[in-house]
């Protein structure tokens, strides 16, 4: 249970505001996130990594000398927005190109990988590595899928030695990738998390048994068992693990004994002098498999909240990666050896420009029609806040259970963003557009990044000159689906919002061709797309963290998909109401 919080929504802020004041003497806090408040060698690579708060020490924490230049922080646990990270990654940029290194999460992926195109546009060498270290989230022929969780440390630990020691971009992401090659997590957990102003955890375990598996963003395990002994836990975790020796490695019949760093990570609520018992057992264990246990970390690393569970990583190393391991780092959460830093001065950290944006010009028509498009907008909020529990709910069977949550922030963020848009003149586009900017800043996670997609795609299609019309506004629907189905490379049949979107914007489209208004068409494509939600409780999700739990998802709607169906109904009962408004006026 957490206890300590003022507003929820705010409370990610808060503890960055917090951590900055706490720990000056490594870092200082930038739009987004924080960055090294001590002097770097110029023109060397900048390693920037990031993910949702409720992670610490990751990511804030591995911040200083010898380690990460900077880490985007996004809401509890969920992904920080393009924006976010292309603050801190300006900030950091020593003048040798950016590396991003971040959990392979789908909402992590698209808001760096959008980050990383910007920083490009910009002349910038910026790359990225997503840690796929999570043995229990794909099996071993897709690796590609599986998720990061403690492995995230020796990725990032071997990167910030390898930049600090002035390796080119070319040969940090080379050493990066190795070293996430060789790296493999496995974890359990007793208790599931509680996210602050919530009545209960993301997840339970019944008493006596244990989630095995689990994500660190509340995933539920991939299966269940009763909770073992100390050393039958360590069992458990070491002969996962050794079943996953990375490929090109060998253990029996080597020559040298295979060195290993093992990392038995607390995920919050379990005791530090509980992790010393399991791995008295580990130890053991490692040593009768003829494996050199190297630099042993026990503790606190990268954790979930207040989830009480642990995981255990092994990371296999080589000559070039265990010198980099054991080189020097000076971070408020990881220290070790010798290292001197010299403090910035205030005017040597990058400043990022937060003035509010130019409002170009528009017609009368469209001015019009951003009233309308904030009146959507608010009528999207009423909704989501009325539904916020239970689409956490829904999250929570197969996924992390932070749905709600996040479409709370991001509807609220492009509520006021719109309504300060229209306050200062602005067209329908424009007003779309800030939104959508507001939006996926502020919810970060998959659907921040899609939301914000779908909004910018029909402000590109209505434009600034005319009222949206019809023709218009289906022309950005279909905009919106091609963008998110590129972008995040779900299609019919995943069960995402897509199941939702690509029926909805065929029904809007044949209306408005068949001469419909607006309303019209877009009344009967909301009853298209309510359907389609409920439909999807009898999917299998094969995108994002429900897939590796999908049979606990059948007979549950996607929760992307019922919030999506909600919102388009709502935004026609705001059309009608137009409706109803000017007939009324014409009688009178």
């Amino acid at each position: 249970m957490t206890r300590l919080f003022n507003e929820p929504a705010a409370f990610a802020d808060e503890m960055i505001e917090g951590f900055a004041a706490s720990h000056g003497r490594w870092v200082k806090r930038v739009p987004g996130g924080v960055v090294r408040n001590t002097r770097s060698t110029p023109d060397t690579v900048a390693l920037v990594i990031g993910g949702g708060s409720g992670h610490y020490p990751a990511f804030a924490g591995l911040v200083g000398q010898g380690l990460a230049h900077g880490a985007a922080m996004g809401n509890l646990f969920a992904s920080p927005s393009a924006q976010q990270v292309y603050n801190v990654a300006k900030a950091a940029n020593n003048g040798a190109g950016v590396l991003l290194g971040y959990g392979n999460y789908a909402g992590d992926v698209l808001h760096f990988n959008q980050a990383q195109d910007k920083l490009r546009k910009e002349g910038i060498d910026c790359r990225s590595i997503a840690v796929t270290d999570d043995v229990s989230s794909a099996p071993p022929a897709e690796l590609s899928k599986r998720r990061g969780i403690a492995g995230d440390l020796t990725v990032f630990k071997v990167a910030a030695a390898a930049a600090e020691a002035g390796y080119s971009m070319d040969n940090v992401v080379a050493i990066a990738e190795r070293a996430n090659h060789r790296t493999r997590s496995f974890g359990v957990a007793f208790t599931g998390c509680t996210l602050p102003g919530a009545d209960h955890p993301l997840f339970s375990v019944p008493e006596g048994r244990m989630a095995v598996g689990m994500g660190i963003h509340g995933e539920p395990g991939i299966g269940e068992t009763d909770v073992p002994t100390a050393d039958g836990l360590a069992e458990l975790l070491v002969a996962k693990l050794l079943t996953e020796i990375p490929e090109g490695l060998e253990v029996s019949g080597s020559a040298a004994r295979p060195r290993v760093v093992p990392i038995l990570n607390g995920l919050g609520s379990v005791k530090y002098e509980e992790l010393f018992v399991v791995y008295r057992r580990v130890a053991q264990l490692l040593a009768e498999a003829g494996l050199e246990a190297v630099d042993p970390q026990v503790g606190e690393l990268v954790t979930s909240f207040d989830m009480a569970g642990t995981s255990l990583t092994l990371f296999w190393l080589d000559d070039e990666l265990e010198t980099l391991w054991n080189a020097p780092a000076d971070a408020p959460a990881f220290r070790r050896g010798a290292v001197a830093a010299q403090a910035l001065d205030a005017s040597e950290v990058t400043a990022t420009d937060t003035e509010a944006a130019a409002i170009p010009e528009a017609t009368d028509e469209s001015r019009a029609g951003a009233v309308r498009v904030l009146a959507a907008l608010g009528a999207a909020k009423a909704v989501v806040d009325a539904n916020a529990d239970e689409l956490g709910r829904i999250d929570a069977i197969a996924g992390d259970g932070d749905h709600g949550i996040g479409m709370e922030r991001g509807v609220r963020a492009a509520v006021d963003a719109a309504r300060d848009a229209v306050v200062r003149g602005a067209g329908a586009a424009t007003t779309l557009h800030l939104a959508a900017d507001a939006w996926a800043d502020k919810a970060g996670g998959t659907s921040g990044a899609l939301w914000g997609m779908a909004l910018r795609a029909v402000g590109d299609a209505v434009g600034d000159t005319n009222a949206p019309d019809a023709e218009a506004v289906a022309a950005g629907v279909a905009g919106a689906a091609a963008a998110i189905m590129d972008f995040g490379k779900a299609k019919p049949g995943d069960k995402t919002l897509v199941d939702v979107l690509v029926p909805f914007r065929d029904a809007l489209a044949a209306g408005v061709d068949a001469g419909q208004s607006l309303t019209d068409a877009w009344g009967a494509a909301a009853t298209v797309a309510q359907q389609a939600a409920e439909d999807t409780a009898q999917l299998l999700p094969l995108m994002g963290r429900a897939r590796p739990h999908a049979e606990k998802s059948l007979g549950t709607p996607d929760a992307g998909a019922v919030s999506m169906a909600l919102i388009v109904r709502a935004i026609h009962n705001t059309f009608a109401d137009a409706k109803a408004t000017a007939t009324t006026k014409e009688k009178v």
